[in-house]
């Protein structure tokens, strides 16, 4: 009460703040006709002015008034923009390291250049981060015409780029990219062998666009770069033969909310018999430790055949399980779900099933992003997700006013029993708004769903628009000049991404019905009566006379106007109904404009406020209401099971609905305890992933460092004098008598190690000899060994044999270190029964697991580089290709992974030789899963390669 009333009297600190930015807005203003004045060469070199000011000693802030007002000149003269005084506000949001939100329509894409460019004169490189390749090239190429004139230069990162053009992109002054590029490409860099093969500068600034889908929504599924495994294929569809004999309830539970399933012990005991009938079983159960593989495959089986559902999950083409983004709605190309889910998908929808993967380097995007010096972001959607944002990224949202008042009218839901009956009440709404001629856009969770309303509209007389086919709008383009609706539709789901574009910037048309999975970060506004740039760009593609593509656009935007003439005036107006005993009926007017239907409540505020904010935009009248159905999934899992019942007690008969603002502020509270629970999965992910990202920092220093030096001699010679003096101390205690040393022992591991076979038990013999005596004269003779070899083959050659030994022992030892991490995670939950922390025991585990690899480095470096021959190299090694994946640790997936992230380090291993079983010299390099060259069977590393 007491807070309401000081905001009535004082304003809010979002409205402080915004009214704090309002002095510099006008001195931007006043210096509006200045500017205007210059020629463009002037204009061009105010950015080298403004260079030269930053190195006599001024700073960014001292610039941001020229600098902004220099960029909204430049604009309006290449793109024939002018930015409005909130895209300043904007701007300086931006600037300040903060979260601009902006509603829909309101041009944050032109709101970022105002920081780009001023943060650029720098030097340093700006980030700009997008959401998908699409946006990435969009706006490089759009906003790229203002930097350009400006003097500046910009890049743009996308998938399929060489290392070459990655470098000449990461190079220029403002650098485009998706989230993923950029991570995948810190990840990458630290898998190089030389720093000119690294392609990324150092982390100044980045803008994040649709800073809550990138910092939230994918905050929990890690970024990662994996190789293959051994092929299982056939495995995985023995496993899958046995799902279908498995009984829900009675074999397995499903907990949805959880997002698990577990066998119960009936079917462990069906699964067993199964397993050994098919010679699947070892040992006599599943519990023996020889089955815990097994065990993971099957419950990955009936994840994949439980919570993951075609067309909702994932689709299949072309013998392919594509994942869909359960985000925006996009099929991932390529991209593979890890630790055997996407081959039990793969198994079960009986395609090709491809070999499995193992991580070899991850990182979160919460990390990552805190890399960076100062991070931006803008969105349309924020303010529900501003205690996260400051929690974890110190980022605050600041919310900026639109430049024209919303329009838009936001109604009740309507909430029904069942989902035909809510598809009956969408299909009676369109029927009423396609009649007078006013588009609407139907919101949807997924393919499943806008497929099944899709279908549901074809069996009720409409037809669907063919985007695939040349002119495919005409006959609705007709239609609107008619002013009698045409009855077609159009689906934007992931099966139609080549078509998103033109499809969204033409839901805007009179009597356009478009049914869409999730709008976040489309990229498109929609505009009322449609897009002239996109009809402009098809029907003038093949005219080749100037004058008469110049008639044709003009002709396009004098429709349009009259279209959108026809949306604002679709106006519906409705007769309220009275109670009993109460004034008589009122007569409401309901605006046109883009009327938005929500097929059903995300999980998410945000996602919902996103399809909202598809209209409305720039002060344009519209509309919006949900449907709901007690079966939808949010109703059916955190929902009530009461409130089926109580609504039929009430009275509620088929086709009727329940419209009340309660139920709105029940869902709202639903949807917030929804979002707190993925609030702390990811705020407890992140408690972990920063134990590993701590060793990350310094394993990923610790190889720049090594490629920055020419000779890394001295590193590894400290490394093999600390590997002999833990051998010495170990076989030979301090203050102990010379009959009590493991002489044997010790003479042993020199000999395994080292290579050296020295007469230690002579010298232990001599009268008077010290533990430290023993030492000098091991260290000595490690020494001369050292040396002989570079006498051999040159000290150049030796430094680079040193060098790549060490980081390819680094690297090999860190991805092992962190396979004992994921293994680590998943169960030191089991350490809460006994009354610990099981985040502290985390901690204390990993750091004993990091202070272990290193002793493994130095014996593992030291061993090599004493046994290490030189050898032509006749044949180079063919590599393993690599992968990028993204692991969501809290539901056990690993998420969007794609399989054209090949890597190609540099420093290659020796190439293999002629090897002889019985002379260690001709082994050369072996690789730690080899079978171990003298022939035993085993492993090379549980053989003679045990030491690492």
């Amino acid at each position: 009460m007491i807070g309401a009333l000081a905001r009535k009297f004082f304003g809010s600190a979002n409205d402080r703040r915004v009214k704090g930015y309002q002095s510099r807005v006008a001195a931007i203003n006043a210096l509006e006709p200045e500017v205007a004045a210059l020629s463009d060469d002037a204009l061009k070199a105010r950015t080298a002015e403004f260079k030269a000011q930053l190195e006599a000693g001024k700073t960014l802030d001292d610039l941001l008034v020229p600098a902004f007002a220099t960029v909204r000149e430049a604009a309006k003269r290449t793109l024939g923009q002018r930015h409005f005084d909130v895209q300043l506000i904007g701007g300086m949001v931006l600037h300040e390291g903060d979260i601009a939100e902006m509603k829909t329509g309101e041009g944050k894409t032109l709101v970022a250049t105002l920081a780009v460019y001023l943060n650029a004169l720098a030097g340093q490189g700006v980030h700009v981060v997008t959401v998908n390749d699409y946006l990435a090239k969009r706006d490089s190429g759009w906003m790229g015409q203002i930097y350009s004139f400006l003097g500046l230069t910009t890049g743009v990162i996308v998938h399929g780029l060489d290392d070459a053009e990655r470098q000449a992109a990461y190079a220029c002054d403002i650098t485009y990219g998706t989230n993923n590029e950029y991570g995948f490409d810190y990840l990458r860099d630290n898998m190089k062998y030389r720093l000119e093969d690294m392609v990324q500068r150092k982390h100044f600034y980045a803008i994040v666009d649709e800073v809550d889908s990138i910092l939230i929504d994918e905050a929990r599924t890690p970024l990662i770069i994996s190789g293959p495994l051994d092929d299982r294929s056939e495995f995985y569809n023995t496993i899958d033969t046995f799902l279908p004999k498995l009984e829900k309830v009675i074999d397995f539970e499903v907990d949805e909310k959880q997002r698990t399933v577990t066998l119960t012990e009936a079917g462990m005991e069906k699964i067993e018999t199964l397993l050994r009938d098919a010679g699947q079983l070892k040992g006599e159960t599943l519990y023996d430790v020889e089955n815990v593989s097994v065990v993971h495959h099957i419950n990955q089986a009936l994840r994949a055949h439980s919570l993951f559902n075609r067309d909702k999950d994932y689709i299949v083409r072309d013998d392919e399980v594509i994942i869909i983004d359960e985000f925006t709605g996009r099929m991932m190309q390529g991209r593979r779900y890890s630790e055997g889910l996407h081959q039990a998908l793969e198994a079960k929808e009986h395609v090709t099933v491809q070999p499995e993967n193992q991580t070899l380097a991850s990182i979160t995007f919460q990390n990552y992003f805190r890399m960076y010096k100062k991070l931006a972001g803008m969105t349309g959607t924020a303010l529900t997700e501003a205690d996260e944002l400051f929690d974890i990224y110190k980022l605050e949202v600041v919310e900026v006013p639109t430049n024209v008042g919303i329009g838009r009218m936001d109604e009740d839901d309507e909430v029904y029993r069942t989902q035909d009956e809510k598809h009956a009440a969408i299909l009676a709404e369109i029927e009423r708004a396609n009649a007078r001629m006013q588009p609407v856009l139907v919101g949807t969770a997924s393919i499943e769903k806008s497929e099944v309303l899709g279908e549901y509209l074809l069996k009720n007389g409409y037809k669907l628009i063919d985007f695939t086919k040349p002119k495919a709008m005409d006959k609705l383009y007709a239609a609107a000049r008619s002013g009698k609706p045409a009855k077609l539709f159009a689906v934007l789901n992931a099966r139609f991404h080549e078509q998103e574009a033109y499809i969204v910037a033409e839901a805007g048309v009179p009597g356009a019905i478009t049914i869409a999975t999730n709008m976040a970060g489309r990229g498109t506004d929609i505009k009322l009566g449609g897009s002239v740039e996109m009809r402009a760009q098809i029907e003038t593609a093949e005219i080749a006379d100037e004058a008469e593509k110049a008639a044709k656009i003009a002709e396009i935007k004098a429709e349009i106007e009259r279209f959108r003439e026809i949306v604002l005036n679709a106006k519906e107006v409705v007769e309220i109904e009275p109670a009993k005993g109460s004034k008589p009926a009122k007569t409401v007017e309901k605006p046109g404009g883009l009327y938005i239907m929500g097929s059903e409540r995300h999980e998410s505020r945000r996602i919902d406020n996103q399809l909202r904010g598809r209209s409305g935009r720039q002060g344009d009248p519209g509309r919006s209401k949900f449907f709901l159905s007690l079966e939808d999934d949010l109703m059916r899992i955190f929902g009530s099971d009461r409130l089926d019942t109580m609504l039929t007690r009430l009275g509620l008969k088929e086709g009727e609905a329940i419209i009340h603002p309660w139920i709105n502020k029940a869902l709202e509270k639903a949807q917030q305890k929804v979002e707190a629970r993925n609030f702390d999965i990811r705020k407890n992910l992140l408690k972990y992933d920063d134990v590993q990202n701590d060793q990350r920092k310094v394993i990923f220093e610790q190889r720049v460092d090594l490629m920055q030096n020419d000779s890394v001699a001295e590193t590894v010679n400290d490394m093999r004098r600390a590997f002999v003096e833990d051998l010495v101390t170990k076989h030979v205690p301090e203050n102990q008598y010379a009959e009590q040393w493991d002489v044997a022992g010790l003479k042993e591991e020199l000999k395994r190690v080292l290579d050296l076979d020295l007469p230690v038990d002579d010298w232990a013999k001599e009268e008077g000899i010290a533990d430290e005596e023993l030492l000098n004269r091991i260290e000595q003779k490690a020494d001369e060994h050292m040396a002989a070899k570079v006498a051999q083959w040159g000290p150049d050659v030796m430094r680079y044999v040193e060098k790549t030994i060490l980081l390819q022992t680094l690297d090999h030892l860190w991805r092992e270190h962190l396979v004992m991490l994921d293994h680590l995670r998943q169960v030191i939950g089991l350490r809460g029964y006994g009354q610990r922390d099981p985040l502290q025991e985390y901690k204390a585990e990993a750091f004993n697991l990091f202070e272990a690899m290193i002793a493994n480095l130095r014996e593992a470096v030291t061993a090599q580089l004493m046994r290490v021959e030189i050898v032509p190299p006749d044949v180079q090694p063919e590599l393993p290709v690599m992968e990028a994946h993204k692991l969501d640790y809290n539901t056990g997936e690993d998420e969007m992974a794609f399989a054209n992230a090949a890597l190609a380090p540099m420093g290659q291993q020796q190439p293999a030789v002629a090897r002889d079983p019985n002379n260690q010299d001709t082994w050369g390099k072996v690789g730690r899963n080899e079978d171990c060259p003298c022939g035993s069977g085993k492993k090379f590393k549980h053989c003679h390669g045990r030491y690492a």
